[in-house]
């Protein structure tokens, strides 16, 4: 009877996120009077936008290395790979494919860096990767205002400012939709872009194949322990450079992905954001630092934009006023990760204090037996 219990108890700890912000979406979804295609219309947009980027931070979980907020620099390599086809002229699905191809070098020198520094601060990854984010911001804003259009020549003057150098703050997007359009289905106004899901399907599939491949198992042993896994051979500081690696691929691809879908770059600010909202999502949907999987990414982006869609509509209409209403969605975007962080840590104490608890019961049933 008591395993029962414990099994339940944790099963309910463990699903406490995303429990909690059902039920702030269920309040919130009839006070926002949004219609029901709508929503949908607008989740399965969210979806495709965001799911790619919240998937590029399983692997840096899964080596023990927890939310890695400098999936930010990811983010900056592909809006670079963006600017130059843009600036090149290229459209479609063709120039987001080339954009791909020129931020992967960028990513994976920015993912080398990013890993080695993580390195030396093992056990303090997430609060370090998010100021390594802020960093390498600084240096991605020097090298568009100061070296493109000046030491890099650049063709489209409307994209350079009128000083003659520096890329301007907004641009808009020749491959808009690039993805999207491959295989577009309208259903009763719903609009499903086949060709994007199609494409976050093959990260899904690469992240299983992935785990099963030698380097994802040296990955899985790093996170459950490294003094372990150095005993038993695995060269600990090699495998988290690469988890960091692949992760700021991924997440190039996933900026890329997210900025054609809404067809124009902020230049400057476009990445700050990415890895909140993607360790948002990933949080709602159940993960904790220590343990994600894909559901968790999938569940937790359509619930985190459900959310965030619903949330400053109901504002106004429960206040009257708009302002209130982004006022609930700034928030909600910056409190979720808080408290999925505290839920989290009540989590692991409650997990302890029932296994401590199964332990001393079976003590017990040994000694009587």
């Amino acid at each position: 009877m008591f395993k029962d219990k414990r099994k339940l108890g944790k099963i309910l700890t463990s699903s406490a996120v995303p429990l909690l912000f059902l039920v702030i979406s269920g309040i919130a979804i009839p006070l926002s009077r949004f219609t029901g295609t709508y929503l949908v219309d607008q989740i399965i947009t969210r979806l495709v936008r965001n799911s790619f980027l919240v998937l590029s931070l399983l692997l840096p979980i899964m080596a023990g290395m927890g939310i890695n907020f400098g999936m930010v620099l990811g983010a900056m390599a592909g809006q670079i790979g963006l600017i130059f086809i843009t600036d090149w002229g290229v459209s479609g699905a063709l120039g987001l494919i080339l954009a791909a191809i020129l931020s992967t070098p960028i990513a994976i020198v920015l993912g080398y860096f990013g890993g080695k520094v993580l390195n030396r601060a093992k056990g303090r990854e997430m609060i370090t990767s998010m100021m390594l984010g802020l960093f390498i911001s600084g240096v991605y804003q020097f090298f568009l205002l100061y070296l493109c259009g000046s030491i890099i020549p650049f063709k489209s003057k409307g994209l350079i400012l009128s000083r003659g150098f520096g890329v301007r703050n907004a641009i808009d997007l020749g491959v808009a939709k690039g993805f999207d359009k491959l295989l577009l289905l309208k259903i009763n106004g719903v609009n499903i872009p086949i060709g994007t899901f199609l494409i976050i399907g093959i990260i899904v599939l690469f992240t299983i194949w992935f785990k099963r491949t030698k380097l994802g198992q040296d990955m899985r042993a790093v996170g459950q322990d490294m003094v372990v896994a150095n005993s038993a051979g695995i060269d600990v500081e090699r495998v988290r450079i690469q988890s960091i690696i692949v992760s700021t691929v991924l997440a190039a691809y996933g900026q890329i992905i997210y900025l054609q879908n809404i067809g124009t770059l902020n230049t400057y600010n476009g990445a700050d954001q990415a890895a909140l909202f993607a360790a948002a999502s990933l949080l709602v949907g159940g993960a904790s630092v220590i343990k994600a999987t894909i559901p968790n990414a999938l569940f937790g982006t359509a619930l985190f934009h459900l959310m965030f869609l619903v949330m400053p509509v109901a504002g106004k209409y429960l206040t009257g006023q708009a302002m209130i209403g982004e006022y609930f969605r700034m928030f909600f975007s910056y409190g979720v990760v808080t408290l999925a962080l505290i839920l989290h840590s009540w989590k692991r104490q409650k997990d302890k204090e029932l296994d401590r608890m199964g332990l001393r019961l079976d003590n017990q049933q040994l000694n009587t037996k």
